[in-house]
C-alpha cells in the first residue's frame, strides 16, 4: 500500500481562504479511494469533515438553501 495523497482546491476571491482538502489513497487494484474531505471556509476555526462525496453535497445543498433564505430575509436577493 502507498501512503495517502492530498489534493487541495482553493476557491473564492484572493482575500478569502476557502478550500477543499481531499485525502485519498490507492487500493491494491490501483483505484483511487477517497478517505476524507475537509471543507474549510473563510475564518472557520473547525473544518467540516466528510467521509463521502454524497455527505458533502447534502451539506452544501442544505447550506445553500439556508443562505438563499437569509438573503431573501435581508432583501438582498436582487
Amino acid at each position: 500500500m502507498t501512503p495517502d495523497s492530498v489534493y487541495i482546491f482553493r476557491f473564492g476571491k484572493d482575500q478569502l481562504n476557502n478550500r477543499i482538502i481531499v485525502r485519498y489513497g490507492h487500493g491494491w487494484t490501483g483505484r483511487q479511494k477517497i478517505k476524507e474531505i475537509d471543507l474549510r471556509l473563510h475564518k472557520q476555526r473547525h473544518p467540516r469533515i466528510f467521509k463521502t462525496e454524497h455527505s458533502l453535497l447534502k451539506y452544501l445543498t442544505g447550506h445553500l438553501a439556508s443562505h438563499e433564505q437569509k438573503l431573501i430575509r435581508l432583501g438582498l436577493d436582487k
